[in-house]
C-alpha cells in the first residue's frame, strides 16, 4: 500500500516545520521529511548557535569600550566554555523539533526524499503520494572549484570548532565571512578576510561598509581586496593560501564563506519538469513552481527577497492559507536584514543604492550619533545612520545603521516607515530616555 497524504513537505527547517503545523491544525492528513538535522540550519548550525557565540563577543566588545571608564576588568573569550554553552543549545534541537512533529500527529520521516512523478515521491524504500507538495530544504554552502577545495572549511565547521585556531583566513566578503571574521577576532585568532573584487556587503551602503571594515582592521582584522585565491594546500604546520600575483599566506584553518547554494538540485525535479537553479525553484506570485501543486518556500524558493528566517515563516503561512483556498498573490512586507559582526551593520526598505541612482526623487541624509548620549556613555566611535527621504512625499522610506546598537534602531525604524509616520508624529511620540528609541526623534 502507498500512503496518501493531503500535503507532504520536504525540509524540516523552520519553513517546513511551520507549514506542516499549521496545515495539521486545519485538519489535513501531514508528512515531513527531514535527511540531516530536524530543526533545519538556523537553529542547528545557523543564526541561533551564531548568535550564542556572539553574544559573549557584544559583551567583550562593550567592555573593552568601557576599559579605563570605570570598568577595571579584562574580558576575553573562553572559547571551550562558550562552546559548551552553544552545544549544549543545539544538542537538543533536532530530537526536540522531532518529537514536536510527532506528537502533533504529523506523519515524519528522515531519509532523502526523490520525486517519481508529481505526486509520488520515494523515501529509501518508501513511496508516499501526495495531493499537495511544499520544498522547504534550506541552503547549503557553496564550496568554490579552485584546487585543493577539500581543505576548505564553512561555518558549518567553525560553529562547531573545539578550539578556536591561532590563525584563520576567510574567502569571501559577504555577511557570513564578516560575522566570523568578528567572532573569531574576537576570541583571540589573527583573522585574514580576503574578498575577490574591491566591494565587501554590496547590498548595503558603501560608507558604512567602509567604516565597519575600518573599525574591524583597527581590532586585528587583515582586510585584503582585489584577491582571488586559487589554491589551498596542506603542509606541516598548517595550510598555505595562494592567489593571484604570487599571494602566499600561511594559516591555521581556511574557511569559504563565498554564498550558499539551494538544496533543491537532488530532488529530481528535472524528471517532473519542475525549472531550478543554484538559487532555487522558480516559483511565481503564489510560490508555485510550474507543477502548480508543488510549492517551494524560504530558502529553496527563487523568491526576490533575502533569505532569513522570518521571510521563511511568512511564505510558510502564505502557502499553507494558499492550500488551504487563498488565492491573492504574495505581497511581502518591509524586510530589515542585519550583519552581526562588530559592529552592527543594518538596513531597511529603500536602500541608499537606489536612492543615489534617482536623486531626483530621492535625498540621503548621514548623521554620526557618536556624540549622543547613547553612544558617547559607552566610548562607542563612528556611529552611523543614513536615512532615505521621498523628497515627493516627505517621508522617510529607507535606513541603515551602523552601530552595536543597529539590531534594535532598524527595527524601530522599519515600524516607523511601515506606518508612513511623520517627523511631526515622531516629536509627539515619546519614549524612555536615553534610549536607542528616543534617539530617532533627533534622526528625522
Amino acid at each position: 500500500m502507498v500512503e496518501k497524504y493531503d500535503t507532504v513537505v520536504i525540509g524540516a527547517g523552520p519553513a517546513g516545520t511551520a507549514a506542516a503545523s499549521s496545515l495539521k491544525a486545519q485538519g489535513e492528513k501531514v508528512a515531513i521529511v527531514e535527511e540531516d538535522l530536524w530543526g533545519g540550519t538556523c537553529p542547528n548550525r545557523g543564526c541561533d548557535p551564531k548568535k550564542i557565540l556572539y553574544a559573549a563577543v557584544e559583551a567583550k566588545a562593550q567592555a573593552d569600550l568601557l576599559a579605563g571608564q570605570g570598568l577595571n576588568t579584562q574580558s576575553s573569550i573562553e572559547w571551550s566554555d562558550l562552546m559548551a554553552n552553544k552545544r549544549a543549545y543545539t544538542k537538543q534541537i533536532s530530537p526536540g523539533t522531532h518529537k514536536s512533529m510527532t506528537s502533533s500527529g504529523i506523519e515524519t520521516f528522515t531519509g532523502h526524499a526523490q520525486f517519481v512523478d508529481p505526486h509520488t515521491l520515494e523515501i529509501g524504500q518508501q513511496t508516499i503520494e501526495a495531493q499537495n507538495v511544499i520544498i522547504a530544504t534550506g541552503l547549503r554552502p557553496r564550496i568554490p572549484e579552485i584546487k585543493g577545495k577539500e581543505f576548505l572549511q564553512t561555518s558549518t565547521d567553525f560553529l562547531d570548532l573545539d578550539e578556536m585556531p591561532a590563525s584563520i583566513t576567510i574567502q569571501g566578503g559577504g555577511y557570513v565571512a564578516f560575522e566570523l571574521a568578528g567572532i573569531a577576532s574576537s576570541a583571540g585568532a589573527k583573522v585574514t578576510l580576503i574578498h575577490h573584487n574591491d566591494r565587501p556587503l554590496k547590498a548595503f551602503p558603501e560608507k558604512l561598509v567602509q567604516t565597519l571594515c575600518d573599525q574591524l582592521s583597527e581590532n586585528g582584522v587583515e582586510i585584503i581586496l582585489n584577491q582571488e585565491i586559487t589554491e589551498v594546500q596542506k603542509d606541516s604546520s598548517g595550510y598555505r593560501v595562494m592567489g593571484n600575483d604570487g599571494f602566499d599566506r600561511e594559516t591555521d584553518r581556511v574557511f569559504t564563506a563565498v554564498g550558499r547554494i539551494a538544496n533543491v538540485d537532488p530532488l529530481g525535479l528535472d524528471q517532473i519538469n519542475v525549472e531550478h537553479s543554484s538559487k532555487g525553484v522558480k516559483v511565481n506570485e503564489h510560490l508555485q513552481s510550474d507543477v502548480t501543486h508543488i510549492y517551494a518556500i524560504g530558502d529553496s524558493a527563487a523568491s526576490p527577497v533575502p533569505k532569513l528566517t522570518p521571510v521563511a515563516g511568512f511564505e510558510a503561512n502564505y502557502v499553507v492559507e494558499q492550500i488551504l483556498g487563498d488565492h491573492t498573490e504574495i505581497k511581502y512586507p518591509l524586510v530589515p536584514t542585519i550583519i552581526f559582526s562588530l559592529p552592527k551593520l543594518s538596513q531597511v526598505g529603500v536602500s541608499v543604492q537606489q536612492a543615489q541612482e534617482d536623486t531626483d526623487r530621492y535625498q540621503v541624509r548621514t548623521t554620526n550619533m557618536e556624540e549622543w548620549i547613547t553612544y558617547k556613555r559607552q566610548h562607542e566611535k563612528q556611529v552611523l545612520v543614513q536615512l532615505v527621504i521621498d523628497q515627493k512625499q516627505d517621508k522617510v522610506v529607507g535606513a541603515a545603521c551602523l552601530s552595536m546598537e543597529a539590531d534594535e534602531m532598524i527595527n524601530y525604524l522599519r515600524l516607523l516607515i511601515k506606518h508612513e509616520y511623520s517627523a511631526k508624529e515622531i516629536q509627539q511620540t515619546l519614549f524612555n530616555y536615553p534610549t536607542t528609541a528616543s534617539d530617532i526623534q533627533y534622526l528625522y
